[in-house]
């Protein structure tokens, strides 16, 4: 059986839905949108509505508090091909206070060329703040964009010291 809560964030309701111990959904729309996204397999289970997600909803307080490192204690799991995979593997590589170019994300996740198809993988990430596609920008700098809206992007890219 699948959990959800949802957490009360400085940037606005972070929404979650998590199998166990593992993430397979954050965001800050709602839980339908999340349901909508993942594979059929999971978006089909039976879901219990929690107070919190234990060590999860724990981890992502502690980074709301300042402990900015706390998110990549939390596992996490999405539906989506190789390519899809690496690109989020090398976003949660992203130090937080960084940013990574979409051609520099390309290039680490194994196809230099796929500019598009990296920005196409950080638009489908379902598990947003924690797989941090909010640390990718356009190669000249600007922000680029942000399924939750630029001001949430700018907002988490200041709260990591990213943006002064």
């Amino acid at each position: 059986m699948l959990q959800r809560t949802s957490l009360k964030t400085p940037v606005g309701t972070l929404f979650l839905i998590s199998d166990e111990h593992v993430l397979l959904g954050a965001g800050f729309r709602n839980f339908e949108d999340l349901l909508s996204r993942m594979d059929d397999e999971d978006s089909s289970r039976k879901i219990s509505p929690v107070k919190n997600i234990p060590i999860i909803s724990d981890l992502i307080n502690d980074y709301f508090e300042g402990d900015l490192s706390a998110l990549g204690g939390i596992q996490t799991r999405q539906p989506g091909a190789e390519f899809s995979q690496s690109v989020w593997k090398v976003m949660r590589k992203i130090p937080v206070g960084k940013t990574m170019s979409y051609a520099e994300l390309a290039k680490r996740a194994g196809s230099p060329e796929a500019v598009r198809a990296a920005g196409s993988a950080c638009a489908r990430n379902l598990i947003a703040p924690i797989v941090p596609c909010h640390r990718v920008v356009k190669s000249g700098g600007a922000l680029g964009n942000y399924g939750y809206g630029l001001e949430t992007k700018e907002w988490l890219l200041r709260f990591e010291g990213a943006l002064k």
